[in-house]
């Protein structure tokens, strides 16, 4: 029997099954799959064995092959990510964003970049958020999930699609995710009055069907991304609202930074650059020859290690 992981727990994935009025089996995964180094993912298309039909209860035998996989969120065969911060309470952290988008980019999906809380926004902030990432080449909304405000237009952009939603805590993204669809299914919390952040309400990635054939992966609230780039040299690349501008650049091979004549730092001075972006693009940059300058030749992951840290 064939049908895709909507969600796994502790060991346990829950896989769901069209061809039976989309009934959902729970699954162990076959030893097999540990030996070869390979571990089911959220959105996984799988064929299973049935033990007990009448408790839903059976085995993945085999993954089938996977369109793309994303490696935080840790997802398969999504065609899209719909990334949701808050104009207000609490405000965007745009470098935050900006690793979200860089990691996307590295990993060659297209973004959705949603500001929520449009209710709140009584100066109209949002405006100016939202043009700074329009300009990049990315789309962009602003909604309110508590008024229902701009809804229509995310089930448009998500209608035929599989897409991973993402952003931290306290921005309205369950709230924005119960919206999509008749049912509740995922917790809302509130924000911390003492330092402004919500309570992590999504425990669990899982695959949600909305109306039609289009499919939300929920995961959890991030706080913090390692960047995702192997090398510094790559990261300009991540940045499309540099593309246009770089041959201005005197030197080829140009890294934005100390360099005289650079068409990027010239466009971030007219304007035609968002400062904010090229501020956050500075901060990775020194990240990352920080980095290579401590484990010289090792790839990201086993920096991490090496830190202490989880990279990707």
């Amino acid at each position: 029997m064939r049908g895709k992981i909507v969600r796994g727990i502790a060991g346990f994935y829950y896989v769901c099954i069209p061809e039976e009025g989309s009934c959902i089996y729970e699954c162990r995964a076959k030893g097999v799959f540990r030996k070869d180094g390979r571990k089911p993912l959220v959105g996984d298309e799988v064929d299973m064995d049935v033990l007990d039909a009448e408790k839903r209860l059976g085995n993945i035998r085999e993954l089938l092959p996977r369109r793309n996989e994303l490696i935080r969120p840790a997802v398969a065969n999504v065609d899209q990510a719909l990334v949701i911060f808050s104009v207000l309470s609490p405000a965007p952290n745009f470098n935050l964003l900006d690793r979200f988008l860089l990691m996307m980019e590295q990993q060659k999906v297209e973004v959705i970049v949603c500001f929520n809380k449009r209710d709140l926004d009584h100066q109209r902030e949002g405006e100016a958020y939202e043009r700074i990432y329009r300009e990049c080449g990315y789309r962009t909304l602003r909604v309110s999930a508590l008024q229902g405000e701009g809804m229509d237009r995310v089930k448009a952009l998500l209608a035929g699609k599989t897409t991973v939603v993402a952003g931290p805590s306290g921005v309205g993204k369950s709230s924005l995710v119960n919206g999509l669809q008749s049912e509740t299914v995922m917790e809302t919390g509130q924000i911390s009055p003492k330092i402004e952040r919500g309570r992590h309400t999504t425990r669990h990635s899982q695959l949600i069907a909305v109306e039609g054939d289009a499919f939300i992966l929920d995961t959890p609230g991030f706080s913090s991304l390692d960047l995702f780039c192997e090398k510094k040299e790559e990261l300009a690349d991540c940045f499309p609202d540099f593309a246009r501008h770089k041959e201005r650049c005197r030197f080829a091979g140009c890294a934005h930074m100390e360099e005289p004549a650079c068409g990027v730092k010239a466009a971030v001075e007219e304007g035609a650059v968002s400062r904010i972006r090229y501020d956050n693009y500075r901060l990775f940059y020194e990240e990352l020859r920080l980095r290579e300058k401590r484990f010289p030749g090792a790839s990201r992951q086993e920096a991490g290690k090496g830190r202490g840290r989880r990279y990707g």
